[in-house]
């Protein structure tokens, strides 16, 4: 009966051909909050979650080797599909290691390339923005139909559907993949989303259709922009398909997230895992986690370990600074990653002032930054397991506050 909901035929045939295998397990709830501790099962290991996801865009951690990435409590990776749209090998060959692996379906590229680099613009819109209607309509490098998207790549033009990205995913190996998706721009108007909403929705099912892989979870994206009546009618139908999890995708202000989550989760089928895509930053952990999240990926770990931004528990600070020249302390007291046992602050501030010896310090930088958020996550397990989570989460936050 839940086939005539369907718009497509094919994945009423979808339903009927394969066995849908929930491997997501919910060991507890907390009490207090949405928050929950889980195991995610796939070929190549478990993910106990709630999880940070590293960001491995071209199967590879920038500055980590694939050992390194052992000793960061790494559990789990995401890569580009778009970026490794010619791929020749799997990731997890690329990478080097055989730990669980996401591939996502390359619509967050759509939007990047299409406005998010002119309008110097990400996932979050940090402070307000007034843009002219024509300039919030206009995509450059790109032109997307109902049917797919036309774009340029390396100089060529490139054509990408559903068919085609669960296609390169499904080649590509990763444990789980996701639906191809069109995320807006938080400039963007409602007529807009309204528009952008429903090639979601049918690209959604082409994606399902697609699938042949068993060995491979599907997850389906939540789009709707900053509007809530356009969250809870993606939510409702993109969870009402057999994916095998959700992502919940799009942009949205630096205030929405939260409002966003609660529009959108109690509408997502309870035993089946929650993907935040493209946010990562502490307190944006706890609210996720909070507002029943399983699951996040996001650049800043990496990315800002290059830039010199070394995260602790009293928030973070920039080690390229004079003020940490000589300086014999480690990165963060109390901290057991590798970095903090072999350099201090002084020899790390130094290593990122010579040229020569800035792909040392990204590395060490980067082995830390990937420890301490990998670390942090371990802690917020340990305490959904016994119940005392938002008092954690006050706690830790008070400190992060006061630094």
């Amino acid at each position: 009966m839940i086939i005539n909901m369907f718009h497509n035929p094919a994945v009423a045939g979808f339903l009927i051909k394969t066995r849908i295998n929930i491997v997501f397990k919910i060991l507890k709830k907390d009490k207090k909050t949405k928050a929950r501790l889980g195991v995610l099962s796939t070929p190549h290991g478990d993910i106990k979650t709630p999880s940070y996801v590293m960001v491995a865009t071209h199967a590879k951690i920038k500055c980590l080797t694939p050992l390194d990435i052992k000793k960061t409590k790494t559990q789990v990776v995401i890569a580009n599909a778009y970026h490794l749209m010619g791929s020749a090998d799997g990731v997890h060959k690329t990478l080097g290691r055989n730990i669980p692996m996401m591939t996502d379906s390359g619509g967050f590229q759509v939007f990047s390339l299409g406005f998010g680099r002119k309008n110097r613009i990400g996932k979050i819109l940090t402070t307000p923005r007034v843009v002219s209607p024509q300039v919030i309509h206009k995509r450059q490098n790109i032109n997307i139909t109902d049917r797919g998207v036309y774009f340029l790549l390396d100089g060529k033009k490139q054509f990408l559907d559903p068919k085609l990205s669960v296609k390169i995913q499904e080649k590509l190996g990763a444990d789980i993949i996701f639906a191809f998706d069109e995320c807006t721009s938080p400039l963007d108007s409602l007529a807009y989303n309204k528009k952008a909403l429903e090639r979601t929705r049918r690209w959604a099912e082409e994606s399902l259709a697609a699938k042949t892989r068993k060995d491979q979870m599907l997850f389906g994206i939540v789009q709707g922009g900053r509007f809530k009546n356009l969250r809870i009618k993606s939510a409702k139908f993109i969870g009402a398909l057999p994916f095998d999890g959700f992502g919940i995708g799009g942009s949205f202000g630096k205030e929405e997230m939260v409002k966003t989550l609660k529009w959108v989760v109690p509408w997502l089928p309870e035993e089946k895992p929650r993907h935040l895509l493209g946010i990562g930053r502490v307190e944006d952990v706890f609210n996720a986690v909070e507002n029943g999240i399983d699951l996040f990926d996001c650049v800043i770990p990496t990315r800002e370990a290059r830039h010199g931004r070394i995260y602790t528990k009293r928030c973070y600070y920039d080690i390229r600074k004079s003020i940490y020249k000589n300086k014999t302390a480690p990165l963060e007291k109390g901290c057991k990653c590798e970095t903090c046992q072999k350099i201090n602050q002084g020899k790390l501030e130094l290593l990122f002032k010579n040229p020569s010896t800035l792909a040392a310090a990204q590395h060490w930088a980067t082995i830390h930054n990937v420890w301490f958020f990998n670390d942090l996550l371990e802690q917020i397990r340990k305490t959904i397991a016994k119940s005392k989570f938002l008092e954690f989460k006050n706690s830790f936050m008070k400190k992060q506050n006061r630094a």
